[in-house]
């Protein structure tokens, strides 16, 4: 997990001083990015107080001097709220086992109202599989029984697939973008949530069995990932281009109905195939 001071050292080092207009003389730099008192002063505090920050030393800073820290290393809204984040959490949190999550009432009628039309799951805080319509399961992972997400001890976990399930990696023809999208979004989530012992485990088992998703959480991305585009080869439907969008939850903030919808008019008829595939296994005595 994230400690404020790795996370601020991780920014500092990738923001140059040509980019901020910073004067430097000479090449004798030994630092890829920020020297600590650089961004001290650019931030209007003390090289001192700073590097206490950065090294876990000081007290918890204040939401002033978090955001001077945020602008002067150019960080995003979801960079910034992980910031404050990391801020408000002890480096060590102790670890606790959380209750098993359960999509709202009112969720699961949004789900619902969207028939089979509309491909759509609804994912928990660690990218579990709540639920999912015919469609959205068709989509994603047909390979799987579809009754999965009922069980929470067995509900698919989609950031484990991505990385250790090759039939959903040879799902995606931009894998690698879609992959780096779900590591940012595990650690703005870990950011959040820093004593989910399932959290920490899932994390865990990722870095030690994927060197893919090892290598890309060692660069420390964080992203709020709410809309994009899945190429996907498709075993059924063939090659189709989808984008997502989530819809987060007033009831269960924790939680994100992702929608699909068509990118472009072949996809569009993909999508129907895939559609009406998934309604008439609904009536049938043998599902897939």
């Amino acid at each position: 997990m994230d400690s404020l001071g790795t996370f601020l050292k991780s920014r500092r080092d990738r923001v140059t001083p040509a980019e901020i207009g910073l004067r430097t003389h000479g090449t004798g730099r030994r630092v890829p990015g920020l020297r600590r008192e650089e961004l001290a002063q650019l931030a209007g505090m003390s090289a001192g107080y700073y590097t206490r920050l950065e090294q876990g030393q000081a007290e918890t800073a204040s939401g002033q001097v978090l955001d001077a820290l945020a602008r002067v290393l150019r960080l995003d809204p979801a960079e910034t709220a992980h910031l404050h984040d990391l801020a408000r959490h002890s480096a060590t949190p102790r670890l606790c086992e959380p209750p098993a999550e359960e999509p709202h009432r009112r969720v699961l009628a949004l789900l619902d109202s969207l028939g089979e039309a509309t491909p759509a799951i609804v994912l928990g805080r660690r990218g579990d599989v709540l639920a999912w319509n015919r469609s959205g399961h068709a989509l994603h992972a047909e390979h799987i029984a579809y009754e999965t997400p009922a069980d929470p001890d067995h509900r698919p976990s989609i950031p484990r697939m991505f990385f250790l399930d090759p039939v959903m990696r040879d799902l995606y023809r931009n894998w690698h973008a879609l992959a780096r999208a779900h590591v940012a979004y595990l650690r703005l989530t870990a950011g959040r949530y820093p004593t989910d012992a399932r959290l920490a485990e899932l994390i865990g088992e990722l870095t030690m069995r994927s060197d893919d998703f090892s290598s890309m959480w060692a660069t420390r991305d964080v992203a709020d990932c709410t809309t994009g585009t899945m190429h996907i080869q498709h075993t059924v439907v063939g090659a189709a281009s989808v984008d997502y969008q989530v819809w987060l939850q007033p009831d269960s903030p924790d939680h994100r109905l992702e929608v699909y919808t068509p990118h472009d008019p072949g996809s569009a008829d993909a999508l129907q195939l895939l559609s009406h595939r998934s309604r008439g296994g609904v009536g049938s005595s043998c599902e897939g």
